[in-house]
């Protein structure tokens, strides 16, 4: 049979386009970890020698001063953290609505529509936005203002990732609970959420990775503060803002504090995908 395999013409040019195939996917890789881990050791070797203990104790400095990163970081947790906070209970319930309670009718393909427009939409438009609908009315910046536009980008990654792991989840186990005499609700809490639990807890974390460094919805919202505050009514900075700004400044203090800046966001980003994959290996890991 491998005989006659290897004298078809058609057997030898497909055998051929797969090596052709193979070889151009094997140089597109490369090429993309090329310029990964050119990126990854620049920002290694400028940030690491940027680093030290007062960067998380001072403030950020004035123009030709020395300073630390300590407003930005945790201007960086708390509007990140706000953030995730509104939009993952209302992204959890819109999913569970698609997967559960919309397969009928107009409403849930028009939502799952809508939600992808959201999905891919630029972030500067939603910072923009929240800017027309909030930060103009108020007639100030602040740090709400920064969390509003960062669950708005939280809401569609979780209704997308809740929607897809509750499908995923086996209809046997929903009629189980259901011939037990156990109401909708309860099925959906006790049994659909308890077995895609690690799928939507991958992917919240997954939606924080994404908006720790997101920088354009926030130059329209929260702009940006050189001091330490705990006021989230007033304009606050984050280590995506530290950078945009102290990479295009004069001072080479300002340089090193952005190049710190980028190696602080890239861990932190680091830490939660690496959560996220942890999450989903421990609870896979035990059905296998």
């Amino acid at each position: 049979m491998s005989v006659v395999s290897a004298a078809n013409p058609t057997y030898r040019r497909r055998r051929r386009m797969n090596k052709v195939m193979m070889a151009v996917s094997t140089l597109a890789l490369a090429f993309g970890l090329f310029w990964l881990l050119w990126i990854i050791g620049v920002l290694l070797w400028e940030g690491a020698a940027a680093l030290r203990p007062t960067l998380f104790t001072q403030m950020t400095p004035p123009p030709g001063g020395d300073g630390g990163l300590a407003n930005a970081i945790y201007g960086s947790v708390l509007m990140a953290g706000a953030g995730t906070l509104i939009g993952t209970p209302i992204g959890i319930l819109a999913g569970t609505y698609l997967a559960e309670y919309g397969q009928r009718g107009w409403l849930a393909p028009a939502t799952r529509f809508i939600n992808d427009v959201l999905l891919s939409a630029p972030s500067i438009v939603i910072g923009l936005f929240v800017y027309t609908v909030y930060v103009a009315r108020v007639k100030h910046f602040s740090g709400w203002a920064g969390a509003l536009a960062l669950a708005i980008i939280v809401i569609p990654v979780v209704v997308r990732t809740t929607d897809d792991m509750l499908k995923l989840v086996p209809n046997s186990l929903r009629e189980a609970a259901a011939a037990l005499g156990a109401p909708s609700w309860k099925v959906v809490t006790m049994i659909s959420y308890r077995a895609a639990r690690a799928g939507i807890i991958t992917g919240i974390l997954l939606a924080v990775a994404r908006i720790a460094g997101e920088t354009a919805p926030l130059l329209f919202t929260a702009l940006g503060n050189l001091n330490f505050t705990l006021n989230v009514n007033q304009p606050m900075q984050t280590l995506s803002l530290q950078i945009y700004v102290y990479a295009t400044g004069p001072f080479d203090e300002w340089h090193r504090l952005a190049w710190a800046s980028a190696l602080v966001l890239m861990g932190l980003v680091l830490v939660i995908s690496l959560t996220a994959r942890w999450v989903t290996r421990q609870r896979y890991g035990r059905i296998r």
